[in-house]
């Protein structure tokens, strides 16, 4: 889907043992496929249906995503971190289109 655009907060550094807040946002209409369009007809299903967080590949959170969800899904949780390493974000579309976005983050 063009426009799809995810966007990751997480800060560069932390201390060992700290919690910190991630912060994900992705650009996503999140059609309920219940609406009608200007023609009338019914606009298809469009939304993001999975959410994921790795750390250094282990999982830190999974979310799966319904048509309850507003468009531009935004999440906020807290993680908290013993070594330096990556997030990887995941989206996963119905479509089947993938939407990634890692982060790195060095403890100290």
């Amino acid at each position: 889907m063009d426009g799809v655009k995810p966007r990751v907060k997480v800060p560069a550094t932390a201390a060992k043992g700290e919690t910190i807040t991630i912060k994900t946002l992705v650009s996503h209409p999140m059609e309920s496929g219940r609406r009608k369009g200007p023609d009338g007809n019914i606009l298809p299903r469009q939304i993001i249906n999975k959410f994921s967080c790795e750390f250094n590949g282990q999982p830190v959170l999974a979310i799966d995503i319904s048509t309850g969800f507003s468009k531009d899904p935004f999440f906020e949780f807290t993680a908290r971190l013993e070594e330096s390493g990556t997030f990887k974000f995941t989206w996963v579309d119905d479509d089947g289109s993938v939407y990634t976005e890692e982060k790195a983050i060095t403890v100290n």
